[in-house]
């Protein structure tokens, strides 16, 4: 029988789910983290859901992952030491950028430019030069080439980046240095402009390139090494990983590219969170995924997440296609504090992560978290995961004393506040990808997932006006169902650049129909035959004068049909003008058309449980009390698992399984659906 094995990675558990596919079958597990090594608790955690399932890693025919080890390279500064080679003239390309700052006018005084992630001293310059249309101006001096490279070999660099002029319409010239450079750096990877970014714009090209050599050499060794350790357990199929954009791609293609993997992990809750919509019916949906040491969110619109072509990981933004995800430091692990200067109750960015931890964990953390507050406040109950893991409620109880001792408050006064400042967080996150974008947030359902979602999902679905609140089955390992669930995606780009009035539908295509056959071809060589294969078109318009360019999905057959550059003017007008309100009598520019072919992912059917008389109490673990709000109210603790269809929990109430605990607070009510999800909605 066929299996296939999705694996999540977060700062403090590692979640996955194994997927019969012939029957829909599924396990699920979830084991503690290894920061140090990632791949350790991935073994970890792939031999124990083996055993659980009662079979051999030999029976495993896809392996999908999700990784923030190239993200936690970029913030923590752990990238590699990198070289770039540009064309006469350029040396300064990365250290002039772009003008824009952050933030307001103070921004220009108090902005940290970050450094660039090429120093100078580390950047050559080689005699050569291309035309706009590719043609050869300057033939590459050879003889130079090599002495430019035999000094950036002096400062021990750790990989290379080739970032030459309109390289993205002619990359001849960067092959040839290439060549020269594999002679000279023969064991450290050189990363060729024109190949991870075909696109005009020399700024973001050779950043987007220099990230890649930033990030190759960690996740090269990562996923090898990886690889090796599964292949040594006998699994013998196919290793994917997930991309940014929430599509996959092959583990060899992911060691030379991983600048696309830079959100990996976040998009596995997004995909996941796309299967849950598909069950619930319910197309509008924000997410909310909750880990350890961050909060992941994002907006998904009539069953569509919203990409965005740029990736953005702390004070980094390169040109590569991500879903549209914000991140902000708040999690389970998030550790607050009461600086002296202010005396003022602060929640993260630090997180105690998986090692130490908690207080609460009785792993040595002594520090209070957001985890600790929920234990005080009696959120969640004496043990997680099944019962295989137990928490000290005098440990989480000593460590939020030091909090309240700071602010006179009682120790539940200094507890809710902690959760306050953590939902505010959030729901500060959220209106980045909701409310500034357009969309009104009551218009969307909120999913809360993640280990600790669930507990936070009805505060901020109150804060937000978003309902019903979804409680998904199994919260805690959503990721890995989204990793498992999810689609192999290659895309190719092609900077174009001209007015609607100088180019015909023949034209767009001619050029649509080559970069079909590119990106089937990358599927192709991933075993996914064409009859398996969907494609998608998009062209990126602004009008003539423009800084920026909008992305119109396009259908190639208007074009055979010779109407689609006028239906390409109309659906750009109509998106212009929902997303800035107005529109401009100028003419229409295509700045680039981008091709992407996508596989069908696994179908995994929901299982639909057993249907009930609306009476949850079957279900009822043992009577609890809660502290919310000021005052101790008495609740109940729900075994998730013996829930039926059509129940309705009323809140206060804690409902517990193995992977996550979920919390329905006073006036609202919880409805489990056909397939478990569990609906939260005002009573009031």
């Amino acid at each position: 029988m066929p299996y296939r094995l999705g694996v999540d990675v977060g700062g403090t558990f590692t979640d996955l789910l194994l997927i019969e596919e012939n029957t829909g079958e599924t396990w699920r597990n979830k084991v503690p983290s290894t920061p140090h090594d990632p791949s350790i608790a991935v073994i970890n955690g792939t031999k124990s859901i083996c055993e659980k399932a009662n079979i051999s890693a030999t029976d495993i025919q896809q392996f999908l992952h999700g990784t923030t080890v190239a993200t936690n390279a970029v913030l923590e500064g752990k990238g590699a030491k990198t070289g770039l080679v540009v064309t006469k003239g350029y040396r300064q390309i990365l250290q002039v950028a772009r003008s824009l700052v952050p933030g307001g006018l103070a921004a220009w005084i108090t902005w940290p430019k970050p450094a660039p992630l090429a120093a100078l001293e580390c950047t050559v310059e080689i005699d050569e030069r291309l035309s706009a249309d590719g043609d050869i101006i300057t033939p590459i001096n050879e003889q130079q080439t090599r002495s430019a490279l035999e000094r950036l070999k002096l400062e021990n660099i750790e990989a290379l980046t080739i970032c030459l002029m309109n390289s993205y319409v002619n990359g001849l010239h960067e092959i040839k240095v290439a060549e020269i450079a594999r002679e000279i750096f023969p064991n450290i990877p050189v990363s060729i402009s024109h190949e991870i970014l075909p696109e005009m714009q020399e700024y973001e090209r050779a950043l987007t390139t220099v990230a890649n050599s930033l990030v190759r050499p960690v996740m090269a060794k990562y996923i090898s090494n990886l690889r090796l350790k599964l292949r040594e357990l006998g699994m013998k199929g196919r290793i994917n990983l997930l991309r940014s954009d929430g599509g996959l791609i092959g583990s060899e293609k992911a060691e030379i590219t991983p600048v696309n993997l830079l959100m990996s992990g976040p998009a596995g809750g997004v995909t996941g969170a796309l299967w849950v919509a598909e069950n619930t019916n319910i197309k509008n949906i924000l997410t909310l995924d909750v880990g350890g040491t961050s909060t992941d969110v994002a907006l998904i619109e009539k069953g569509e997440p919203l990409l965005r072509r740029e990736t953005s990981v702390g004070h980094l933004t390169v040109r590569a296609s991500s879903l549209d995800v914000k991140t902000v430091g708040a999690g389970g692990g998030s550790i607050a504090h009461v600086p002296e200067l202010t005396g003022a109750l602060r929640v993260g960015p630090e997180s105690a992560g998986a090692v130490p931890g908690p207080a609460c964990y009785s792993k040595g953390g002594k520090l209070p978290t957001v985890t600790d507050a929920h234990v005080v406040l009696g959120n969640l109950p004496e043990s997680l995961l099944g019962g295989s893991f137990h928490l000290d409620q005098e440990a989480a109880k000593e460590a939020i004393k030091t909090i309240a001792d700071a602010l006179n408050v009682t120790i539940e006064e200094a507890a809710q506040g902690i959760i306050h400042i953590a939902n505010e967080n959030m729901y500060g996150a959220l209106r980045l990808v909701s409310v500034q974008q357009g969309y009104d947030p009551r218009d969307f359902a909120l999913m809360g997932f993640g280990g600790a979602g669930s507990l936070h999902s009805n505060a901020v679905g109150k804060l937000m006006g978003s309902y019903p609140v979804i409680v998904p089955v199994s919260p805690g390992v959503l990721c890995a169902v989204g990793d498992a669930t999810t689609q192999m995606r290659y895309e190719h780009a092609r900077s174009f650049n001209r007015t609607i009035s100088k180019t015909d539908n023949k034209e767009i295509t001619h050029l649509l129909h080559e970069m079909r056959e590119v990106v089937m071809t990358d599927l192709e060589e991933e075993g996914i035959p064409r009859e398996k294969q969907t494609i998608k078109f998009e062209a990126g318009v602004r009008y003539r004068g423009q800084g920026f360019e909008v992305d119109i999905p396009l259908n190639d057959q208007n074009f055979k049909d010779d109407t689609g550059l006028d239906i390409l003017k109309a659906d750009f007008d109509k998106e212009h003008n929902r997303l800035f309100t107005f529109n401009l009598d100028v003419e229409h520019e295509i700045v680039n058309l981008r091709a992407v072919a996508i596989a069908q992912g696994a179908k995994m059917p929901a299982i639909v449980i057993p249907k009930g008389d609306g009476n949850p109490d079957q279900a009822i673990l043992r009577k609890h009390t809660m502290w919310i709000e000021g005052q101790s109210l008495p609740a109940a603790i729900y075994d998730r698992s013996k829930l039926e269809s059509g129940d309705k929990i009323p809140g206060p109430c804690v409902i517990v399984e193995m992977d996550s605990t979920a919390v329905i607070l006073p006036d609202h009510i919880g409805t489990v659906d056909r397939c478990g999800n569990i609906l939260i909605n005002p009573t009031l």
